[in-house]
Parts: structure tokens; C-alpha cells; sequence
């Protein structure tokens, strides 16, 4: 019976971090990727440095963990330069507002999108004239692709009738 795993005493089946029901049963770099703003990456650097934190292995389950131990990978999240966590991670670098390096998450994220193209709109820059007009802003193509509603074509077979009928 060596080969048994050992079943943990208690496991929470939903953990709610980041204003976010996140699966208790992933692991928690696996867990944290549920949370809007994290990607695999960042929630992979975050277990990292919790496991260096509490000992504990990067694969151990979310619901496994206790309060406390929840208590800090929200505070990583919320703060994680201050847990070493490198910049170039992170989702707002250099703010607008504070000119600090920091991370959003969840509807904060979103606020900030929605806040930033408002912006661009107001000064009238390219993106932002993009933007209101509704086309891509990035530089994509827009001849073929990216078009929205029903396509509009020429039908050949109407066109080859018309040009019989003269």
C-alpha cells in the first residue's frame, strides 16, 4: 500500500479568491488561471513563490490549503512586486495615474480597458478614431477579414444575365 496517495483531511471544493469562485480540485497555478488578469505564466510564478512561502508543492490542490494560507495568495495577487514577483509579468506597467508597476484583476481590469480606450477617444488618436469607428485597431487586415453582420457579394450568375439581356 505504498503506492496510495495520501488523502488530505479536509478539501474545499470551491475557493473564492479575487472576488472569483475558483475549482478546489486544480492544482493552484491550474486554479489561479480561472481569475480574469492571470495567465498560466503568472499564476505559474505565484505558486512558485507561495510554495517558497508555506513549504508547500506546487501541486498541491486549492481547497487543500487553509485560511491563512488563502489569505496570502490573495495578498500576492493583489501585490505581487511585493512578494518578488518580476515587473515584466505584470498587466499595468508604468500607470497612467501613479506611474507604478501594478496588477489588475477581474472587473478593475476591465474598468481600466474600458477607461483607457475612452481616453484614446478623447484625443482623438489613431486607435481611438479606430475604436469609435469600429474597425481593428492593431493592424490587421480589413479587406477580407474582420468584417461583422451578413456579407454582402456579387452574385456572378445574376451579374452573367444582366450582361446577356443588353
Amino acid at each position: 500500500m505504498s503506492g496510495e496517495k495520501k488523502k488530505p483531511e479536509y478539501m474545499e471544493h470551491i475557493v473564492r479568491i479575487a472576488d472569483k469562485d475558483l475549482n478546489g480540485s486544480y492544482p493552484i497555478a491550474r486554479a489561479l488561471t480561472g481569475v480574469k488578469g492571470i495567465s498560466f505564466s503568472f499564476a505559474n510564478a505565484i505558486a512558485r513563490k507561495f510554495g517558497e512561502k508555506f513549504k508547500v508543492a506546487e501541486q498541491t490542490k486549492l481547497g487543500e490549503l487553509t485560511e491563512e494560507q488563502i489569505k496570502v495568495l490573495s495578498d500576492i495577487i493583489a501585490d505581487p512586486s511585493k512578494y518578488g514577483i518580476p515587473s515584466f509579468m505584470l498587466n499595468r506597467r508604468k500607470s497612467r495615474e501613479t506611474g507604478k508597476d501594478i496588477h489588475l484583476t477581474g472587473h478593475e481590469l476591465d474598468f481600466k480597458v474600458k477607461e483607457d480606450i475612452t481616453i484614446e477617444k478623447k484625443t482623438r488618436s489613431y486607435k481611438g478614431i479606430r475604436h469609435q469607428v469600429g474597425l481593428s485597431v492593431r493592424g490587421q487586415r480589413t479587406r477580407t477579414s474582420g468584417r461583422k453582420g451578413a456579407t454582402v457579394g456579387v452574385k456572378k450568375t445574376a451579374r452573367m444575365k444582366k450582361a446577356q439581356k443588353r
